[in-house]
C-alpha cells in the first residue's frame, strides 16, 4: 500500500475534481499595510536597518537576515516599471478581448518590486517607464490590494 513506485507505468490516476475553497488572512503586517492604503491612501514599506532592504508591502521580519522590522515608511506613489507582460486569458483560461498588462513596479523609496496591474494609457509599456499608483476613491476602498486600481504609465 505504501510502496515506493519506481516504474512510471505503474502509477494510477483517478479522475475527478476536488472543490477547494480557502481564505487568505493578511497577518499583522498585511493588516497594517492594507489599513494605511484604505484609510490614508498610503503605500507603506518596512526598511531593514541591518541590510538596507526596503520591503513593499511591509513585512514583520527581513527575509534576508531575519531581523525584526518595526519601522514603517511611506513609499511611492510613483515608481519605475522593472518588467511587464501582456495577459491574453483571464483567470479561468478564457480569452480576453484586449490584453491586460501586469508589471513589476519598483516604488520610489523601495528596494523590492510590487507586482500589479498596469494602465498603459494608450502606450505600450517599456522597462524603465515611470508609473504612478492610481487609487480607488476613498469611499470605494475596502482594505485590499485592489485599492490600487492599477499603476498608470506617466
Amino acid at each position: 500500500m505504501l510502496e515506493k513506485i519506481t516504474n512510471p507505468e505503474r502509477v494510477r490516476t483517478v479522475g475527478g475534481s476536488i472543490p477547494v475553497r480557502h481564505r487568505y488572512t493578511p497577518g499583522v503586517a498585511g493588516d497594517r499595510f492594507f489599513r494605511a492604503l484604505r484609510d490614508k491612501g498610503e503605500i507603506l514599506a518596512t526598511p531593514c536597518a541591518a541590510c538596507g532592504v526596503v520591503y513593499v508591502p511591509g513585512r514583520m521580519f527581513c527575509e534576508r537576515c531575519f531581523a525584526a522590522l518595526d519601522e514603517w515608511v511611506p513609499v511611492g506613489p510613483g515608481g519605475t516599471l522593472e518588467s511587464f507582460t501582456a495577459v491574453h486569458v483571464d483567470l479561468d483560461g478564457n480569452p480576453l478581448d484586449e490584453p491586460a498588462w501586469v508589471g513589476l513596479v519598483m516604488l520610489d523609496g523601495a528596494t523590492t518590486v510590487m507586482p500589479h496591474r498596469l494602465e498603459p494609457n494608450g502606450t505600450e509599456p517599456r522597462i524603465g517607464a515611470r508609473v504612478e499608483a492610481a487609487l480607488e476613491p476613498k469611499n470605494r476602498r475596502t482594505g485590499s490590494i485592489n485599492d490600487i486600481r492599477a499603476f498608470r504609465l506617466t
